[in-house]
């Protein structure tokens, strides 16, 4: 049987060999660089040090993205991976996993439940035409309530503590999902303010007593959700603080939640 050899003793089944381990090799590394895009670099969670990533080997050159709309350029990897902030906390031992408790207010010391990312953008959802795509229902053309569905506005809003927060003053819809996504409350003794917004996953329709619950803060603490800055539109950021601010209301709204129930 003959034997075909290209230089010496290498033959054409050792070149595809050979061709397929480096293919294999730089696939590996390819691999292994991309998937360090999120999340990295590490850091030691008891300390806060960051944690080298390894060089070339292990780190992949920045990626730039087109924003739609004519909103720029944004290159994720090439922006600090640690936001610059402070969160008022205390640890409760000096070890990994270890609890972290709130210092001062708990509804907005960004811990637990009522994390937020401080570094979302200050501009609204767009939809696919580049208009926000969260509004009260009054400028959203062609939305309404739907038949057989109850108008809440007017309806009450009832705390944690069984007191009345406020008032449903309006309904913001998403234009993209077509569906609620805050209620509009506005708070007793008010004037001239933006109203609050609730979450509608937060709120429960009580058709019977025609009132919305709210069972994650109080009615004093309710006063305090940060508001938008539009009276019409509520940005990325505004919305991150919202849903924190409630969030953390499950949790550290009274003092009989915080600790455990066995």
């Amino acid at each position: 049987m003959s034997q075909v050899f290209i230089v010496g003793g290498l033959d054409v089944a050792e070149l595809v060999f050979y061709a397929f381990f480096l293919f294999f090799l730089g696939l590996v590394i390819y691999l292994r660089r991309e998937d360090r895009r999120e999340g990295y670099p590490l850091e030691e969670e008891a300390t806060g040090a960051i944690i080298p990533t390894g060089g070339f080997l292990q780190s992949a050159r920045p990626k730039s993205f087109f924003l739609p709309h004519g909103k720029g350029v944004i290159s994720p990897d090439a922006e600090p991976r640690r936001e610059p902030v402070e969160i008022p906390e205390t640890v409760r031992a000096h070890w990994g996993g270890s609890p972290l408790d709130p210092v001062g207010n708990p509804l907005t010391a960004g811990v637990g439940a009522g994390a937020f990312q401080s570094a979302r953008a200050h501009e609204p959802e767009l939809d696919m035409h580049g208009r926000p795509k969260i509004v009260p229902i009054g400028l959203a053309e062609g939305f309404r309530v739907a038949d057989g569905e109850p108008d809440v506005i007017g309806w009450p809003v009832v705390a944690a503590d069984g007191k009345v927060a406020g008032t449903v003053s309006d309904l913001w819809v998403d234009t993209t999902d077509h569906l609620v996504r805050y209620l509009a409350v506005a708070i007793p003794g008010e004037v001239g303010t933006n109203p609050a917004l609730l979450p509608m996953t937060m709120a429960l329709v009580r058709k019977g007593r025609g009132e919305i619950e709210m069972e994650a803060v109080t009615a004093a603490q309710f006063a305090g959700v940060p508001r938008p800055q539009s009276p019409t539109q509520v940005t990325r950021n505004e919305e991150d603080r919202i849903t924190a601010y409630l969030g953390a209301g499950y949790l550290y709204a009274t003092p009989d939640r915080v600790e455990p129930w066995l």
